[in-house]
């Protein structure tokens, strides 16, 4: 990361919201995008760092995330924006690298420089991708690390000046100074070199979520940002730690990669938002609860006759080696089990599947953001709800006009790239004519 930048909070939010895409796809006048056109500008206008789209393999009930291809839905949303950052997920398991650099490069360039890439191996969706069960996530990990480097050394295979404007104005290639990958490894035989120009940004930031053993070994050998679901301040330094430490082994620059967390929030004075917590609780249905909290742990156990009001039995706990399926929650909610909570407690917790959550005024909100942001394990905070008008005064003129007013979150875009916006160092061979002034050093 840069050293002339002070440190500062990085804001995103998802690229969605209500009317969702099967109301709007029921209506001929509109396209399914409205919803999020209107969210992107409503961030833009906000000085949000980014638009987040997830992304999901497999069919789920109306509404569910994953209904909208999410390269397609953000190269959308780059034509009636021009400063938010564009972070679209996007799995290595069922994704072949050479077209992962071409789609995220041509992302970077209709953009003009804001793509950025959350990489996932995908704990679902196996279904649809040929014969066989999900690989194991050790081999999904493996499988991630090798599409990395192919895609890294595709977007690296144009050395600088390789494309250069010449007298007319017209473009001059150097053919010398583009050159093959050659690449032939466990997953992949790939010649290069890529067949698209260099990108704005060098490589679109990268982003990667996962908090298995094997997630934080990618995460910190190549991320930037790592997506993570840190419910508590112990988890949260815990995670910090264990990622930070190894990127550090690893030889790479302090700080990196950035901690992104997500955040559930309540909003209200204190009664306020306690009325409103307790009453999401109370509409919780328990016997659903149950599947709920059973996949929390991969799906492999049994709650039917679990009393709600009585500990769990760590008994039940499944082996880690034996989950096939998301890790890094079940260690999140064994460690629940571990603590001594009740089933009715670990189901409510289910709710917000593991994620950070508070209930409070904005400015109760921001104490509780600006703990983490001071400690170290919080340098990027997804904020929800910008589609819905009362919880858009409440981010936008609550949470965030108090963050500002603390001088944690930035009044505005600092660079014209994501990139230079997260303040992030731009490749190694990223040539010097290139580089923002007083963006990077």
């Amino acid at each position: 990361m840069t050293t002339n930048q002070p440190r500062t909070l990085r804001t995103v939010t998802g690229a969605g919201g209500h009317p969702g895409t099967y109301e709007l796809a029921l209506d001929p006048d509109r396209s399914t995008l409205d919803t999020a056109v209107r969210v992107a500008k409503l961030a833009e206008a906000a000085r949000i760092d980014a638009l987040f789209a997830p992304d999901l393999l497999t069919f789920g009930a109306q509404g569910t995330i994953g209904s909208q291809e999410a390269l397609i839905y953000v190269a959308a949303l780059s034509q009636v924006t021009t400063h938010v950052g564009l972070i679209a997920t996007v799995s290595t398991t069922f994704h072949h690298p050479y077209n992962l650099a071409r789609m995220f490069g041509t992302l970077d360039h209709v953009s003009n420089g804001r793509a950025a890439w959350n990489l996932v191996t995908s704990s679902i969706g196996e279904e649809n991708f040929g014969p066989g069960d999900l690989p194991s996530p050790e081999e999904r990990y493996a499988r991630a690390a090798e599409s990395l480097e192919v895609v890294n050394a595709l977007w690296d295979s144009w050395r600088p000046e390789a494309l250069r404007t010449g007298p007319d104005g017209r473009a001059i290639l150097d053919p010398a100074k583009v050159r093959p990958i050659d690449h032939a490894g466990q997953y992949f035989t790939v010649a290069g070199p890529l067949n698209i120009p260099p990108l704005p940004q060098g490589r679109p930031v990268q982003i990667q979520a996962g908090q298995s053993e094997a997630g934080i070994a990618l995460g910190a050998r190549y991320a930037e940002i790592v997506f993570t679901a840190l419910p508590t301040m112990a988890i949260a330094r815990d995670y910090t730690d264990k990622v930070r430490g190894l990127a550090a082994q690893l030889g790479r620059r302090p700080g990196l990669p950035l901690i992104f967390s997500s955040f559930h929030a309540t909003y209200g004075a204190e009664a306020e938002a306690r009325r409103l917590v307790l009453e999401r609780h109370e509409s919780i249905d328990f016997e659903l609860g149950r599947k709920q909290l059973a996949d929390m742990f991969g799906g492999g156990i049994d709650l039917s006759e679990a009393k709600l009001d009585e500990k769990l039995p760590e008994s039940l706990l499944p082996a880690l080696s034996s989950v096939n399926r998301r890790r890094g929650r079940v260690e999140i909610f064994s460690e629940y089990v571990r603590s001594g909570y009740t089933l009715r407690e670990l189901i409510i917790a289910a709710q917000d599947t593991g994620h950070w959550s508070v209930a409070g005024t904005p400015e109760q909100l921001a104490d509780a953001i600006e703990e983490r942001f001071r400690a170290g394990v919080l340098d990027v905070i997804a904020l929800q709800g910008l589609a819905d008008p009362v919880q858009h005064d409440f981010v936008v003129n609550g949470l965030l006009h108090e963050l500002r007013k603390r001088k944690i979150v930035k009044p505005d875009y600092t660079g014209t790239t994501f990139r230079e916006n997260l303040g992030l160092e731009p490749p190694a061979d990223f040539p010097a004519s290139r580089r923002a002034p007083g963006g990077w050093t």
